[in-house]
């Protein structure tokens, strides 16, 4: 089973939903064009870091944002892992990855579990709780933002369920690009599985981000990657590689899980 992945990588406007959905449409668009499978956008893409102005600007129960991707992937037929949104719901207000296919719209939903303190993400979201695997054109996937690639026991979770694919959407700084790189080949190599991971570039007020998108194989071969600036990168994955790779090299199966406690 082969899969055609597209990340697109772009800055986002501080604090401008209405500026952000005009741009992510024209980049959907053209993205459609070459007619992949599956389409990544990148974390917090509707806001960006506003954190201050979250109550006025995040997406009430996330209605706007799942309203557009299901049409666009409907109008589009292409499948979208739609980066994650500031999704307010009564007095919260959660960044949540949203899942999205051109038949049934949102298939699923994940909020961030590991808030980035450094940014005073605490401070202005609130945790999700929920693990997050999903099923993706056939392909069984795991939904993680950002922080979340520094705890490798959270995504070992999804990848003994069964997961083949991390999607990781996040909004990383430049000034770590080297972890995020170091990070994103461990993740892919100790889990035996594909990392497509799609980040901002650009700035904001308080921070520049690294772009450097990444798609690695399960033998943590980078497929493709991007550089600084704003780019769309696109890759083919064929998911028997991660059968093979496990068949290999059998860590699922020697784990020995009742002495990690």
């Amino acid at each position: 089973m082969n899969r055609k992945i597209t990340c697109l990588q772009f800055d986002i406007a501080f604090g401008k939903p209405e500026e952000n959905f005009t741009k992510a449409l024209q980049l959907i668009r053209e993205a459609a064009e070459d007619k992949p499978d599956i389409i990544v956008l990148p974390e917090l893409w509707t806001t960006g870091y506003d954190l201050k102005r979250l109550d006025e600007i995040a997406d009430e129960d996330g209605r706007e944002t799942a309203s557009f991707l299901a049409e666009l992937a409907r109008k589009h037929s292409v499948s979208i892992v739609g980066g994650s949104v500031a999704k307010r719901t009564g007095n919260e207000v959660r960044n949540t990855l949203l899942a999205v296919s051109p038949e049934d719209g949102i298939i699923h939903e994940y909020s961030k579990l590991h808030l980035f303190r450094l940014m005073n993400e605490d401070h202005y979201l609130a945790p999700g709780s929920e693990k997050s695997l999903f099923t993706l054109k056939g392909v069984k996937s795991a939904g993680l933002i950002c922080y979340d690639i520094r705890f490798p026991e959270w995504i070992r979770t999804h990848t003994t369920r069964g997961a083949q694919v991390l999607f990781i959407v996040a909004e990383w700084p430049l000034a770590r690009l080297e972890h995020w790189r170091t990070l994103l080949l461990a993740r892919a190599i100790e889990n035996q599985c594909f990392v497509v991971a799609c980040n901002r570039s650009g700035s904001d007020p308080s921070n520049e981000f690294a772009g450097h998108s990444m798609i690695i194989d399960p033998w943590g071969e980078i497929l493709a990657e991007a550089g600084k600036t704003e780019q769309s990168i696109s890759a083919s994955i064929q998911l028997d590689k991660v059968t093979e790779v496990r068949s290999q090299i059998p860590i699922f199966e020697d784990r020995r899980p009742s002495y990690y406690d």
